[in-house]
């Protein structure tokens, strides 16, 4: 690793790791706090990134692929929530369909 720049990579890999928990557990809030702190310890490496070595694009390759991941889980869950929504919509209609045409007491 290259001095600043690798410990901010590698520091990246590991939020990137915490980021993939969380997009597992589809806790939003922390996604977002992981992705924030994650997102400036990259600029900060970015400072030198025509000096990163070979190591440090392999890590920086890592934490890309677990970026990718954790949007892929993300829009998962975002469908998943999605078709529960439409789910519970079409029965909300389908109450009062049948509200409106049953026997009045």
């Amino acid at each position: 690793m290259s001095g600043k720049a690798g410990a901010a990579l590698e520091q990246a890999l590991v939020l990137s790791h915490q980021l993939m928990a969380a997009a597992e557990r589809s806790d939003l809030q922390e996604l977002a706090r992981l992705d924030a702190e994650r997102l400036r310890l990259l600029q900060s490496a970015e400072v030198e990134r025509d000096s990163l070595s070979a190591g440090d694009r392999l890590v920086l390759a890592q934490v890309s692929e677990l970026n990718e991941r954790a949007i892929g889980l993300v829009e998962l869950n975002r469908r998943g929530k999605g078709r529960d929504l439409d789910t519970a919509a079409v029965g909300r209609r389908a109450v009062a369909a049948y509200s409106a045409t049953g026997p009045e007491r």
